[in-house]
């Protein structure tokens, strides 16, 4: 705390608070003897929160402290790491950078009470190979080719497939586990309907915005969407009902304007974030490297790319036409007009 300027008031304050803290634990109905919790943070105290991410905060910089073991991100920085709360993807170049990142970091998680589960940590790589494993100590970390990651499916391809399959595994699990919601005549159309955009299509388009879906996935994600609206409206296979009356019905759009209009969404909440930020960076950033030879994989930055020239603008006018938050709304409204 001291290292981020806080009054030495505070730091006392707070130190006095973890002065002598015991905890007592409820195990088979009976209640455990006291005892004393030297490490981590108080639990139900609005003030760990902070003090956990400060910690991490810390360690992290310290970790990257006069050190280049990053991947490159601007002309003159560096990307050491991605942190959510304790959910840390530590990136380099080689195996070499790698390595010393992580003994470092796991060095000074141990001063601070703190460690890292070899069991818990993967290690991906992207572009390349190598056949010396990554330590911690003495024990090596899994090499995988895809691992989920902050709810999304991360793999060596940078591909959407196997994240969509994830995401329409677990929305038909949402949408299963309501079925006698589904099936009641007592609930209105309107709120079933509210209950599926909630619960079943949010779980369904969790990380859209990120994704570059193919025709063929789009067409799966519309295939379920589609097979639930039939049954929450109780059709039969037997009746002939268009695709378009369905929607029409149920106030729905396309699973690609759905899609879009989301990616859209998040670009221009993206673009007005500080020059500073990385998501916003990464809409213009240039990966290092090249590419193996054939036919090119489909990205998220091609899709960006079309999505732009079919709009009628530049980039450099999208960019500018998104800091009018009123006016952007429109724009996205006219691309993707919401359901009646």
């Amino acid at each position: 705390m001291r290292n981020y300027g806080i009054p030495e008031k505070i730091v006392s304050l707070v130190r006095k608070m973890y002065d002598g803290t015991c905890c007592r634990i409820v195990h088979d109905g009976q209640l455990t003897d006291r005892f004393n919790i030297r490490t981590g943070v108080r639990q139900g105290c609005l003030l760990s929160l902070f003090l956990f991410i400060l910690a991490i905060d810390w360690l992290m910089r310290e970790t990257t402290k006069g050190v280049k073991n990053g991947i490159q991100w601007t002309l003159w920085t560096q990307l050491e790491d991605l942190d959510f709360a304790d959910d840390l993807a530590l990136l380099s170049h080689s195996q070499t950078q790698m390595q010393a990142k992580t003994t470092a970091l796991n060095k000074l998680l141990e001063s601070i009470g703190l460690r890292i589960h070899p069991a818990k940590s993967k290690v991906l790589w992207v572009g390349t190979q190598t056949s010396e494993a990554v330590m911690i100590g003495d024990q090596p970390l899994e090499d995988v080719d895809a691992f989920c990651y902050l709810g999304s499916n991360i793999d060596q391809e940078g591909g959407t497939s196997k994240e969509i399959k994830a995401r329409i595994g677990k929305a038909q699990a949402a949408f299963t586990t309501l079925g006698r919601f589904w099936k009641t005549r007592d609930i209105s159309l309107k709120t079933k309907l509210r209950i599926f955009n909630s619960i079943v299509k949010s779980v369904l388009l969790y990380g859209c915005e990120a994704w570059n879906a193919s025709t063929m996935c789009i067409k799966r994600i519309q295939v379920f969407i589609n097979r639930c609206l039939r049954k929450i409206l109780r059709i039969k296979w037997t009746d002939k009902i268009s695709n378009e009356s369905l929607w029409e019905r149920t106030r729905q759009i396309p699973a690609g304007d759905a899609i879009g209009r989301r990616r859209w969404r998040w670009i221009g909440h993206t673009l007005r974030k500080p020059c500073g930020s990385i998501t916003k960076n990464v809409l213009d950033w240039n990966p290092q490297g090249k590419r193996s030879r054939g036919r090119p994989r489909g990205t998220w930055r091609r899709v960006r790319d079309n999505d732009v020239k079919d709009s009628g603008h530049t980039w450099n006018h999208v960019k500018r036409m998104a800091q009018d938050r009123e006016g952007w709304r429109g724009f996205v409204d006219g691309l993707y007009p919401a359901p009646g």
